[in-house]
């Protein structure tokens, strides 16, 4: 059994998916919008989130980057448009899943249920990578410390925030654009020379070990470490 917030304007939508919610042992709490389910995940833990895109104050996809700065808590969205663009982008951020209205109560618990297994299983997984060695750079995530040949190093907190990005994106190309927008966040109004200063300061801390960051000419950056 898990904790569920479900966040939605429409009363009857958030009744009704808790109604089949609390059928099946789980523990329900409501928001009606992205502004109240920010302000609860911060006071609160949750399992899974299920919000609706369109919503009055702030949008379900602008609510979910805001909640993602603290907590890692997978989400399924929901919209009453189907279109090809908000599901590339709805996963660009990291939403697990996506529903279009009117939807099948019994679907969205079904689905809750995979993702809220396979968030299991990767935290399960986790524990066991708590500390990734890259050669002589050992990173700890849990930690959240950074060791070079054995010497633990300092960082400002938002180079580690940085840093891990890059090591969990392990061979990924980024853009700066996308590096911005998620370990930023939506409402930074900075330029993506920040995004260069910080890898800039990084790669100093790490010394020998900076050639694992790769800049990607006119696109942004990649940390590479083939194994």
């Amino acid at each position: 059994m898990f904790k569920v917030l479900v966040v939605d304007d429409e009363e009857k939508i958030r009744e009704v998916i808790r109604e089949y919610a609390e059928f099946e042992g789980h523990t329900v709490v409501e928001a009606k919008d992205g502004m109240e389910a920010i302000s609860l995940c911060k006071k609160e833990d949750f399992d899974v989130i299920i919000m609706d895109i369109m919503m009055p104050k702030l949008d379900g996809f602008s609510s979910y980057k805001e909640i993602r700065k603290t907590k890692d808590i997978p989400v399924l969205m929901l919209s009453a448009r189907g279109e090809e663009y908000d599901k590339l982008f709805g996963f660009e951020i990291g939403i697990d899943d996506y529903v279009v209205k009117p939807f099948s109560p019994k679907e969205v618990m079904a689905r809750l249920n995979v993702i809220v297994s396979r968030n299991a299983k990767f935290k399960k997984r986790d524990l066991y990578h708590q500390k990734l060695k890259f050669e002589g750079l050992e990173i700890d995530m849990i930690g959240r410390n950074v060791y070079v040949d054995g010497t633990k190093i300092e960082m400002t907190p938002k180079e580690y925030e940085l840093l891990f990005y890059l090591v969990k994106n392990k061979n990924v190309a980024l853009s700066r654009e996308k590096i911005l927008n998620d370990v930023w966040g939506f409402d930074f109004f900075g330029d993506d020379r920040t995004v260069d200063t910080h890898i800039k300061m990084i790669r100093n801390s790490i010394g020998e070990y900076r050639d694992y960051i790769i800049t990607l000419r006119g696109l942004g950056y990649k940390f590479e470490y083939i194994e």
